[in-house]
């Protein structure tokens, strides 16, 4: 059982506020000036990619409302229409879908087998599926392999957090 899993789920206030403080902050480490990612896409923020061109800058302010913003509008409200019955998964579900929303695309998770899995009720097979999106440029990332599963010693795993949510 995971811990730090665990503790994320009891202050959770939602799969928005869980998937941003518990699986995409920790991940994206945040940068106020905008750089190539590891594919070449310019990217600033926590892993903000939609309209960013070189030389931009943004505060830390500024960042936190366009996360928000993002993760809401354009990952959580189109899950919750492309996934029947979104909103009644377990939230640890949830948060584990739309963090990789924010990654891959809220196409590639509503085309997923995670989303179809999802829907059918199969939940612990939905958390599994979605550590099959862990390839950048067509290959493997070790970072996104150990974020779509257990992560490391600082930071929790998309599947570590799924699962556990699983357990409570």
């Amino acid at each position: 059982m995971s811990k730090r899993a665990a503790k994320a789920l009891a202050g959770a206030a939602g799969a928005i506020s869980l998937a941003i403080t518990a699986l995409i902050q920790p991940w994206e480490e945040r940068s106020l000036k905008a750089y190539p990612d590891i594919v070449g896409v310019w990217t600033i923020c926590d892993g903000e990619t939609k309209g960013v061109k070189p030389g931009m800058v943004k505060t830390n302010a500024e960042c936190d409302a366009m996360l928000l913003n993002r993760v809401e509008q354009d990952f959580y409200q189109p899950l919750t229409k492309c996934i029947a019955g979104y909103t009644g998964l377990p939230l640890s579900l949830q948060a584990s879908l739309l963090s990789a929303s924010y990654n891959v695309g809220v196409g590639a998770i509503c085309n997923s087998t995670a989303a179809l899995l999802a829907k059918a009720g199969d939940h612990r097979g939905a958390c599994e599926a979605v550590t099959r999106f862990n390839r950048a440029g067509g290959k493997v990332v070790r970072v996104l392999k150990l974020q779509r599963e257990f992560g490391d010693a600082n930071r929790m795993g998309e599947l570590e957090l799924c699962l556990e949510g699983l357990r409570a």
